[in-house]
C-alpha cells in the first residue's frame, strides 16, 4: 500500500525556511521545479508526502490516476527552490504514459526498497534507460527507502554506494516513516550545479525543471514498460 494524496493545500512543509511563492524563473533566487512521481509500491508517495506535509500514513490507498502536490523550501543562499510534485500512478496500464514522465528531466531520483534486492535490480535497469535516453547532464540520485527497517534489510549499504559511485550518482538512504534523510534528499537535488546549467543550456523548459522521482518497489511484473 502506499501513501498517496489528494490535492493538498498550498502550505509549508516541515522542509525548513519556507518562503511564500514568490519571484519568477528567470530570478535566479528563485527555481521552480517540476516533480514527476512514478510507479507504483511502498515508499514513493510515502516520501512525497512525509516531505510536503510532514505525514506519514501506511493505511492509505495506491495513487489511482494522479495527485498533484507543492513544496518550497529556502537554501542557505536565501535561493527559493519549488517542488511543482506530480504523484502519477504506476500500475501497468500506465505503463505506456512512462516515457512523457522522464523526457527532459533535469534530474532522476531512482528508489528502492533495502528489504527488497528485486526492486534494487530494477532500479539498476532504470538507471541505464536513463542515461540512454535522459538529458547529457541528467541528475541522478539512488535512493534506498525503508532505512527503519534495519532487521529486514537485504540489500547492503555499501552495494548502494558503490553503485551509484560507478554511474555517477549521489547515493542516501532514507525513511519515509521517520522521516530521516527525506528533507536531505530534497535539498541535495536542488543544490546540484548540474541542475542549473540544464536549465541554462535549455534541456528543459526554462519555466519548469523536471525531477522525476522513480520507484521500483511494488513492480514485480516481468512485462513491466516503464522507461525510466
Amino acid at each position: 500500500m502506499g501513501c498517496s494524496s489528494s490535492v493538498p493545500d498550498r502550505n509549508t512543509g516541515r522542509a525548513g525556511g519556507i518562503n511564500p511563492e514568490n519571484g519568477g524563473v528567470n530570478d535566479p533566487k528563485n527555481l521552480r521545479v517540476k516533480v514527476n512521481i512514478m510507479d507504483s509500491g511502498v515508499g514513493k508517495s510515502c516520501i512525497v508526502l512525509r516531505f510536503v506535509r510532514g505525514q506519514f500514513d501506511p493505511t492509505s490507498k495506491v495513487t489511482v490516476g494522479a495527485s498533484f502536490l507543492s513544496q518550497t523550501i529556502a537554501l542557505q543562499d536565501s535561493t527559493t527552490v519549488k517542488f511543482e510534485i506530480w504523484d502519477t500512478a504506476g500500475q501497468e496500464r500506465y505503463a505506456a504514459l512512462a516515457p512523457l514522465y522522464y523526457r527532459g528531466a533535469a534530474v532522476a531520483v531512482v528508489v528502492y526498497d533495502i528489504t527488497s534486492p528485486e526492486s534494487f535490480s530494477k532500479a539498476q535497469y532504470w538507471v541505464k534507460e536513463l542515461q540512454k535516453h535522459g538529458s547529457p547532464d541528467i541528475v541522478m540520485a539512488l535512493v534506498g527507502n525503508k532505512a527503519d527497517l534495519q532487521e529486514k534489510r537485504e540489500v547492503p549499504v555499501q552495494d548502494g554506494i558503490d553503485y551509484a559511485e560507478r554511474n555517477g550518482m549521489f547515493f542516501i538512504e532514507t525513511s519515509a516513516k521517520t522521516a530521516d534523510n527525506i528533507n536531505q534528499l530534497f535539498e541535495h537535488s536542488a543544490l546540484s550545479p548540474s541542475l542549473y546549467v540544464n536549465v541554462a543550456l535549455n534541456y528543459v523548459d526554462s519555466h519548469h525543471t523536471e525531477l522525476i522521482i522513480s520507484e521500483m518497489v511494488g513492480c514485480r511484473s516481468p512485462f513491466m514498460l516503464l522507461l525510466l
